[in-house]
């Protein structure tokens, strides 16, 4: 699938900055900073939503609530896998194919530690595909961090990532050293 690039002209970009620095400014405010018509503004919105350059989100900060971000830098042979094992993980934020040695970037979250030590050893490590694993925790930010984050999770009997690991067999989650999946009901944190 061929990603479309857009051009941006002054006023969008002005209008985008408007908006990442207050989420919440009013159309006629930014009219009457960049000097269009309220109108002008709303349709140039819709024109950046419809082109899927621009949309609203709701986050969190989540160095605020004394949550752990954890970089995980993965060398893999199948970077769609590992992608995909993550995708509706709770404790996944993002993930990106990058270029170089490591080739997929995880950014994982979470309450403590040890289970996103857990997660990185127990659920990625093992998988044929992975060669190489990095982590590290991320200690501050240098501008406000806001990120999109459910907070609430639907209970199921088994994890969406399909692996095949229960967390009442894992010696970590017995150990009290991971605070288990949050989808199922052997999770024992208090964010989710």
């Amino acid at each position: 699938m061929e990603e479309h690039i857009f051009k941006l002209d002054d006023k969008d970009r002005e209008i985008l900055t408007l908006l990442s620095e207050d989420p919440e400014i009013p159309q006629e405010q930014i009219a009457e900073i960049i000097n269009l018509s309220q109108p002008s503004v709303a349709m140039r919105l819709r024109k950046l939503k419809e082109m899927g350059v621009f949309r609203k989100i709701c986050g969190v900060n989540p160095l605020k609530l004394g949550l752990n971000i954890a970089k995980v830098d993965v060398s893999t042979i199948d970077s769609a896998k590992i992608l995909s094992i993550f995708q509706n993980c709770p404790y996944f934020l993002n993930g990106y194919v990058v270029s170089g040695k490591s080739n997929v970037l995880l950014f994982l979250i979470g309450e403590d530690i040890p289970t996103l030590e857990s997660i990185v050893e127990c659920h990625l490590g093992p998988l044929k595909e992975v060669k190489e694993i990095q982590f590290n925790i991320i200690i501050s930010a240098a501008k406000e961090l806001n990120l999109p984050y459910q907070m609430k999770v639907k209970i199921v009997d088994r994890p969406f990532c399909g692996l095949e690991i229960n967390c009442a067999d894992c010696k970590k989650h017995q150990e009290k050293r991971c605070l288990g999946c949050p989808m199922i009901s052997e999770y024992k944190g208090k964010v989710w």
